[in-house]
């Protein structure tokens, strides 16, 4: 049964950084490409970053492209999200999901206010 854990999120100032962290089981984790999504109350749920699952590829939302990383290590069953250069319009929940769907995770809310 997959189970997706995310964590790190707080409050943060404009220009600053965090780490989310995306802890997971019940499935093999190496085999499988996974997601960062973020969700604004009242607008529906943003692809942020996927990663290939060895994590030799990445992509990201136009709208984080330079500031945010995507990593994963396979041998703890964690994905990363590393985010720099925060903006007030990065606050959000943002979750870990897979690539191919299912399973949504409780989320970490981020919050980027001075």
């Amino acid at each position: 049964q997959v189970h997706l854990v995310e964590s790190g999120g707080g409050l943060v100032q404009p220009g600053g950084s965090l780490r989310l962290s995306c802890a997971a089981s019940g499935f093999t984790f190496s085999m499988y490409a996974m997601t960062w999504y973020r969700q604004v109350p009242g607008k529906e749920r943003e692809l942020v970053a996927t990663i290939s699952s060895s994590g030799g590829s990445t992509n990201y939302a136009e709208s984080v492209e330079g500031r945010f990383t995507i990593s994963r290590d396979n041998a703890k069953n964690t994905m990363y999200l590393q985010m720099n250069s925060l903006k007030p319009d990065d606050t959000a929940v943002y979750y870990c999901r897979l690539a191919s769907g299912g399973y949504w995770g409780q989320g970490t809310q981020v919050t980027v206010s001075s």
